[in-house]
């Protein structure tokens, strides 16, 4: 259970963050805004021991069939990454590594409908350390890269087998070349749509021809795996020219250049890319909604600076963030619940709030995919549809039966820190100590008389174990229910 805690930690641990567990709040309550920025921001500081607590006690549950392996059970990697989330004491890598999902969106279904359910799970999630041939997954490598260089970020991407599968990169050559990848990466991933033009996707297609697969490794070692490789006899060695710069000295042309050459080809398009003026523009645009707010226009001042921070970086996205969280639009009060919350956000930010022991976070998977949301499967390749199209009817009440499931779940749990915070004498001690502990957007009156009027309901308060039970878990299932809490 949460406690009482400064409205601006509060506010900087749910968009920095996935919420604030209680020994959160106690240990960033005690930095100034400042400080908590830069821990948050330099999380490497802090070891990336969480995973060493899965199945321990004290920690969220997780549930399985056979031994626990993220690296090969697509479930069991969906939990992890739930746990990661409950319990990483580098909340902001977590809240990136998202962000990133999103961004390069990539699905499950096709990985494994191409290679086998395994090695479907194996290059989205593994960890390189679990892995017999150091496979590291594509999620894995967007959590390590989380605040590093776009253009670094961009080019693994670029090579990262399941990308290869997703937008068919492993099928472009010369003779046939695939539009796929090269259509995104402009659209989706760097300048945005207006910004480039067909003849510029057809160019695009033919820089990434011979960015392909091969299969080395043994299978009796364990070792073989599909990864990247450049295929000097599949690649276009002819001139690419471009609608836009690609080289810093304005240059619009891509030089032929021998097929041995050839894979400098993608790589100088890339790094055009990460230093294009429209990038900038298109992330600074994609990370005010996503840690400023989704109501009302886009900021043209701070997209303006966030750009020229990107920019002058060299696309350092730790120096991109760091400017968005010191940027006076997060931290005007008019921002604050200004966000839907996804529904992993909303997932894990109760989980913090309500309480997990006992709870298994395999029991949120199929609430979750009620909500709209499949980790490691976003709907297409420009991910998930955000802010008030999370909220159809039935999302809205797979949201209502979570906050239900684990409210129930939590009721002795909830009831035992009512009485230790001495917050059980009336209904009105109950009431206010919940108002402090599920924070939402500010209610309308009408909405805080009925949850009084929950409280005082059927019967006389006694303050009984019983009564606090049933009150407290069904005070807590209201609060989390409301469309007030579902904004962070």
């Amino acid at each position: 259970m949460a406690i009482t805690s400064d409205p601006q930690i509060e506010h900087l641990l749910r968009r920095a963050g996935f919420g604030a567990r209680p020994d959160e709040l106690l240990s960033y309550g005690k930095m100034s805004i400042a400080q908590a920025v830069d821990a948050l921001v330099n999380y490497e500081r802090v070891p990336d021991e969480v995973d060493s607590f899965i199945g321990k006690a004290g920690y969220v549950n997780t549930t399985t069939t056979g031994a626990f392996s993220p690296s090969t059970v697509i479930t069991d990697a969906r939990q992890r990454w739930l746990f990661r989330m409950v319990h990483s004491n580098r909340p902001l890598q977590e809240k990136m590594t998202m962000f990133w999902h999103n961004h390069f969106a990539t699905g499950y279904n096709k990985i494994a409908g191409t290679f086998g359910s395994v090695e479907g799970t194996r290059y989205l999630a593994a960890k390189a350390s679990d892995d017999p041939a150091q496979v590291r997954g594509q999620i894995e490598m967007l959590r390590e890269s989380a605040l590093g260089s776009f253009k670094d970020i961009l080019l693994n991407i670029a090579k990262d087998t399941a990308m290869l599968v997703w937008l068919d990169g492993r099928t472009n050559t010369k003779t046939s070349p695939q539009e796929n990848f090269g259509r995104e990466i402009m659209e989706l991933f760097t300048v945005g749509v207006g910004n480039y033009t067909e003849a510029d996707v057809a160019a695009a297609a033919r820089v990434f021809t011979g960015w392909n697969l091969t299969r080395p490794g043994s299978v009796a070692e364990g070792s073989q795996r599909y990864e990247f490789i450049y295929n000097a006899n599949a690649h276009d060695t002819t001139a690419k020219t471009f609608s836009f710069a690609v080289y810093p000295d304005g240059g619009k042309t891509i030089p032929a250049r021998a097929a041995s050459a050839g894979q400098q080809d993608g790589i100088d398009f890339i790094t055009g890319l990460a230093a294009h003026p429209n990038t900038a523009r298109y992330l600074a645009t994609k990370l005010y909604r996503y840690f400023v707010t989704e109501f009302g226009a886009v900021n043209v001042t701070f997209v303006n600076r966030v750009s020229a921070v990107f920019l002058q970086s060299g696309g350092d996205m730790r120096t991109v963030i760091r400017e968005v969280l010191f940027s006076p639009e997060f931290w005007d009060s008019s921002a604050y619940f200004t966000r839907y919350a996804w529904p992993a956000e909303f997932v894990i930010r109760a989980l913090k709030d309500i309480g997990w022991n006992g709870f298994s976070v395999g029991s949120a998977l199929t609430p979750l995919a009620n909500m709209g949301q499949i980790l490691f499967e976003p709907p297409d390749v420009s991910g998930w549809r955000l802010g008030q199209a999370w909220f159809s009817t039935s999302a809205m009440l797979a949201r209502m039966n979570f906050a239900s499931t684990l409210a129930g779940n939590q009721k002795f749990n909830l009831a035992t820190a009512v009485k230790a915070a001495g917050a059980g004498v009336t209904p009105e001690t109950m009431l206010a100590y919940f108002a402090d502990q599920i924070l939402t957007a500010p209610l309308d009156t009408g909405v805080a008389i009925e949850l009084s009027n929950y409280v005082h309901a059927n019967g006389a308060w006694t303050g009984s174990d019983a009564q606090l039970q049933t009150k407290a878990s069904g005070l807590v299932h209201l609060s989390a229910s409301l469309p007030e809490y579902q904004l962070i």
